[in-house]
């Protein structure tokens, strides 16, 4: 999918104006964002890999909040900036 973006220049407009609303056109159209994500490729990971990994997350989350229950480990709750 390709998205242009133009800008011409008025009558009575600098250069340097005009490179500026250009600049803030593609900000705005948010090609940079895509562009940087689509900079490395990365592979979609297969179904049964996703899976795997969401189970061992659950069962490593059930672990710790059974120690949290039994007191055997503090809870976390992160440190505020």
């Amino acid at each position: 999918m390709a998205i242009n973006v133009q800008v011409e220049k008025n009558n009575q407009e600098s250069s340097a104006n005009v490179i500026r609303r250009f600049t803030k056109r593609v900000q705005g159209s948010g090609i940079i964002p895509r562009m940087r994500g689509n900079r490395y490729f990365s592979r979609i990971k297969s179904r049964n890999v996703q899976k795997q990994a969401r189970l061992k997350k659950l069962d490593k989350k059930e672990k710790y909040e059974t120690l949290v229950k039994l007191g055997k480990i503090q809870e976390f709750r992160g440190r505020r900036r």
